[in-house]
């Protein structure tokens, strides 16, 4: 063991390790220098303190609220375009990834940046010309609709009175007629007499109406209309409602043409879309590098970058900036106090679970990265969980197809098909070892449209059958996992030199757990209580027990070793014995294992139950196809993301919680951050 920690640095490292950069250089260099290094992508740039009596940091806020808010105008001028003129999009464009352009289309489109800022302000200044056209549309039809119950009205609706007369123009919150109106003002006015009444419109919610009296008698009526809730117009029109309605209407189709007149103007900018993308992602770099410009430490002719940057890039780019940049460049090792960035490093069958590890945790200071030993486990639960070898025949499918045909698709969404696709293919093995494909389809159709058996034998075993078998099989998994994760523990505290905390803290536990197991194994009456169809032999069991004990008292003994006194010492060492009760229920939780393992396979059988039983008729096969495609549909679905969240919940807490910490910062290079498209550079 000692012999291979001694090599294991010497081995590819899944965290990389990391090198402090310094980067001294004259500031006439200042921009070729963030450029190149923002091309690379492999430096991390700090705010490390420097001599500030010689340095000192300018202040880019303004330049970058500019760009910033340039890469702001030509976003909404390309939504207002897109909106317009919808790019042509397949079902897949969010798979494509960004396409590459060369560098010599950046320095173009840094040429051409200005002249696109113009286009963008004028289709912005078009597009919110035709939103408030819009909007007054919208206030001058509610104002049309406001007038709708008055258009029998031919005087204005301000008209109060003539010389002899008094006018009324007003409504109800009731429904009248003209025989109900003037019995009531008939019965409830009587001494007011001549009153003409004239019904504009009516509904049970209001009635629109004309009153007119002689003006001596104005005030009476008036007072008692008030009184049976009559209420004038909110916004009378001056001009009788119907002219005003086609002024209105006027002005609704001055505002429509002025908007048609604007959005064909914008259309006529759409063969400059790609300019627009180009011109965003140029902006959005150059907000990137003046952030970055304002926290260099600078003195009047010399400029400082310092960060962090992966071993395996350090020499290639100390040489590219002193030979063709002519900076100086310093590498060294990180110190202890140093938080230093994780980045990660697997083969192409561990890295597609990388981004189930971060988002989890990245690895913390003197942590492994799990992701290798994670994968085979990641894999071999998820397969078991989902377990039916039609299911993963259409994941793999589905994955195999995507990836192979979207070349270009985003680092991180190919990683997690990946990961799918693997996942996929256990789910293929499993199906086969339990004998299920999309259940018992095989079966059921043979059955219902053939009149004939047929029947996949498992490999190795049915669930259904015997879920006995499978629970047990499920501990044992649990076991194998847990135990694994103490043996990443004792591998991390060897390699820094903690023999003895790995002796205490990891080996104790084997004995103590390992030990229990191997004496309950040898007991007649647990193999009865669990149906084993065997026990281990007396002697073995003895062993078991002994073996538990000692690690029993080992943990009493040392798990309060950091105590001085030896009282809390021993309590300390109690508590931590009574730690094994966290890995009984740690092996219980595996039993969802059995619980989802079955739960696919009997959904699935009760949706072929379902989709046979209209029988061997026309009818029956289009119902049975229907309930076969959207039942196992769903079952896919369903538990498909029931394996993923449960493999993730074993992973996190009963295997990480073994050894895992976390707690690292994630390596975050400054780097080309574009939205649309990937620099690439001529060779």
């Amino acid at each position: 063991s000692a012999f291979l920690l001694n090599r294991s640095s010497d081995l590819p490292m899944a965290v990389m390790p990391m090198k402090r950069i310094s980067i001294y250089a004259l500031k006439n260099r200042r921009k070729q220098i963030l450029e190149l290094i923002q091309r690379r992508g492999v430096v991390e740039i700090d705010d490390r303190k420097a001599d500030e009596t010689v340095f000192a940091k300018m202040d880019t806020v303004p330049a970058k609220s500019r760009f910033e808010n340039n890469a702001a105008a030509l976003q909404s001028a390309l939504d207002a375009l897109d909106k317009l003129e919808p790019p042509e999009k397949s079902l897949f464009a969010s798979l494509n990834g960004r396409d590459a352009i060369p560098l010599s289309k950046y320095q173009e489109t840094a040429d051409g940046a200005g002249e696109l800022l113009k286009i963008a302000s004028r289709i912005n200044t078009l597009w919110k010309k035709c939103a408030d056209n819009r909007a007054e549309i919208l206030r001058l039809q509610t104002q049309i609709r406001a007038l709708e119950p008055w258009m029998k009205l031919d005087i204005s609706m301000r008209t109060i009175s003539t010389p002899t007369t008094s006018v009324f123009t007003g409504s109800f919150p009731v429904e009248y007629t003209e025989e109900t109106l003037r019995a009531k003002i008939a019965e409830g006015a009587p001494d007011v007499d001549g009153v003409v009444v004239e019904i504009l419109s009516a509904s049970p919610q209001q009635t629109c109406a004309f009153l007119m009296c002689h003006i001596s008698q104005g005030l009476k009526l008036e007072t008692y209309l008030r009184s049976i809730g009559f209420t004038y117009p909110a916004e009378p029109s001056k001009v009788p409602p119907a002219e005003r309605v086609d002024i209105l209407n006027g002005r609704i189709a001055a505002l429509q043409k002025e908007i048609d007149e604007n959005e064909a103007e914008i259309r006529t900018h759409k063969n400059r879309r790609e300019d627009l993308l180009y011109t965003i992602d140029y902006f959005t770099m150059r907000t990137e590098k003046y952030d970055v410009l304002g926290r260099l430490w600078q003195s009047p002719h010399v400029f400082l970058i310092t960060g962090y940057i992966p071993a395996e890039n350090a020499e290639a780019l100390k040489t590219e900036l002193t030979t063709t940049q002519e900076a100086y460049v310093e590498l060294c090792d990180p110190s202890d106090a140093d938080d230093v960035p994780v980045k990660l490093k697997n083969n192409k069958f561990a890295a597609p679970v990388e981004g189930v590890l971060e988002s989890y945790s990245m690895p913390g200071k003197h942590e492994i990265d799990p992701s290798g030993i994670m994968a085979v486990f990641y894999y071999f639960l998820f397969g078991m969980m989902l377990s039916d070898a039609g299911y993963g025949l259409v994941m793999v499918l589905g994955c195999g197809i995507i990836l192979h045909k979207f070349k270009n698709m985003e680092e991180g969404l190919r990683k997690t098909l990946t990961m799918f696709l693997y996942c996929g293919i256990s789910t293929i093995f499993w199906g086969i070892l339990f004998g299920s494909f999309f259940g018992d389809a095989i079966t059921v159709i043979a059955k219902t449209f053939f009149n004939t058996d047929i029947v996949i034998p498992p490999l190795w075993f049915t669930p259904v059958d015997e879920p006995m078998r499978l629970l047990l099989f499920s501990f044992l998994v649990g076991i194998i996992h847990l135990f694994a994760g103490l043996g990443a523990q004792f591998y991390q505290l060897a390699k820094q030199g903690k023999w003895l905390d790995a002796i205490y803290d990891v080996v104790f536990w084997y004995l103590l757990v390992g030990g229990a197991i191997i004496y309950l194994l040898s007991m007649q009456m647990f193999a009865d209580m669990v149906a084993l169809s065997f026990t281990l032999p007396a002697s073995v069991g003895t062993a078991g027990i002994i073996a538990a004990g000692i690690g029993a008292v080992g943990i009493v003994l040392t798990s309060g070793r950091s105590s001085k006194s030896i009282g809390k010492r021993f309590l300390k060492g109690l508590y931590g014995l009574y730690g094994v009760s966290s890995y009984l229920s740690d092996i219980l939780s595996y039993s969802r294992l059995l619980a989802l393992g079955l739960a696919t396979g009997v959904i699935a059988s009760v949706f072929n139950q379902m989709g046979a039983m209209p029988g061997n008729n026309p009818l029956g096969v289009i119902i049975f196809i229907f309930a076969f495609v959207v039942g196992h549909t769903l079952n896919i679905g369903i538990n498909v993301l029931g394996a993923y969240v449960h493999t993730n919940r074993l992973q996190f807490v009963e295997f990480f919680g073994k050894f895992f910490e976390g707690g690292g910062r994630k390596f975050a290079p400054f780097t080309t951050k574009t939205k649309y498209f990937k620099i690439t550079e001529e060779k």
